[in-house]
């Protein structure tokens, strides 16, 4: 007899198990280390009485950012590729950075070529994927800087975060059906 209200997979999710993808670049997920699910707050309403203000469920939903932490290559690839991006956002030389970042191979403008779409893969103990984070409008505001130290005993390999904003994020299974 199956009991509907218990667990039936008894496994642990792994902290090891995801991969993100993002449309837009694929050099800036190759090396990508760590990452969250970003964090959601539904705002609260006041309902007043004659006594006491009473919170009731708000109607808007605050998106915590996204971030990502990658292993640096040894040739800058993926962080120049986040870099340029938002070097291409805010322009600070010339309008031409922006007209760049937004110009298809044909030549032709598009603005929403600033926003990439990004997913992230949720993987099982057998890395199987199991559920999708699927983002809507990506665009990077934030990258660390990178730190050189000659004084450093051991290697340790340059990790950078970059910091993203969206529009909103949905959950799905490893078939696309919303969870």
């Amino acid at each position: 007899m199956a009991f509907p209200n218990q667990i039936s997979n008894r496994n642990f999710l792994s902290p090891i198990g995801f991969k993100f993808n993002i449309a837009k670049n694929r050099k800036i997920d190759f090396f990508s280390n760590k990452v969250k699910i970003p964090g959601l707050t539904l705002g609260i309403a006041n309902q007043g009485t004659p006594f006491k203000r009473i919170d009731v469920p708000g109607d808007v939903i605050e998106y915590e950012d996204f971030i990502l932490s990658f292993i640096v290559d040894e040739n800058l690839e993926n962080y120049m590729a986040i870099h340029n991006w938002i070097t291409g956002l805010g322009f600070p030389e010339n309008f031409e950075q922006f007209k760049n970042l937004v110009t298809n191979d044909d030549g032709i403008g598009d603005e929403k070529l600033q926003f990439s779409d990004g997913s992230l893969a949720i993987l099982n103990s057998n890395y199987r994927e199991i559920a999708q984070i699927k983002f809507k409008d990506l665009f990077p505001y934030a990258i660390t800087s990178i730190d050189f130290d000659a004084t450093v005993s051991d290697i340790q390999y340059f990790t950078a975060e970059v910091s993203f904003k969206y529009t909103v994020y949905s959950i799905v299974d490893a078939n696309g059906n919303p969870l």
